[in-house]
């Protein structure tokens, strides 16, 4: 038994080695006519992949239009079609439920100012969105440019009041 174990092998990293078919020598170019490789190397006759450096680059379709000159041109970053200027651009600035349990009390009044006060909502002219993550079971009193629909029903649920302003 113990002489069984010495011979088995341990396979590993350490002891493999490529197929059969991978272990190959490289392709030695150049060297003759006799070789097969010989003369052009097997690049052909002239044209732009015979020459050294000649690839055309990624965007090149064989003379066509590339697709990135065919694409529409999006200019300007404030368009409404532009790419964002910011990660993720949105016209409103968000606050969820957990946040207004964690600084308001009962009955308090939920507003820009007090948001912004409280450090939740602190860009200016930015319209607020109440969001619904977390759970409030506390009354408030919450004034904001637009609700989430599931932040206005949590709200709602808990005796609250959800008022939406231009």
């Amino acid at each position: 038994m113990a002489d069984a174990k010495k011979t088995e092998e341990v396979i590993g990293t350490h002891n493999l080695s490529p197929a059969a078919q991978q272990d190959r020598p490289r392709k030695r170019v150049g060297r003759g006519h006799g070789s097969g490789m010989g003369k052009t190397s097997g690049r052909g006759h002239k044209g732009q992949g015979s020459r050294s450096g000649g690839k055309p680059g990624p965007a090149y379709e064989g003379g066509q239009t590339p697709i990135h000159m065919r694409m529409r041109k999006l200019r300007g970053a404030t368009k409404k079609t532009s790419m964002p200027v910011e990660p993720f651009r949105t016209a409103t600035q968000p606050v969820n439920l957990d946040d207004l349990v964690r600084v308001f009390k009962a009955g308090d009044t939920v507003n820009a100012e007090t948001l912004a006060a409280n450090g939740l909502a602190t860009r200016k002219n930015v319209a607020i969105k109440i969001l619904g993550r977390g759970e409030i079971d506390i009354k408030l009193d919450v004034t904001a440019a637009k609700f989430s629909a599931e932040a206005q029903r949590k709200i709602e649920a808990a005796g609250g009041t959800c008022k939406t302003i231009d």
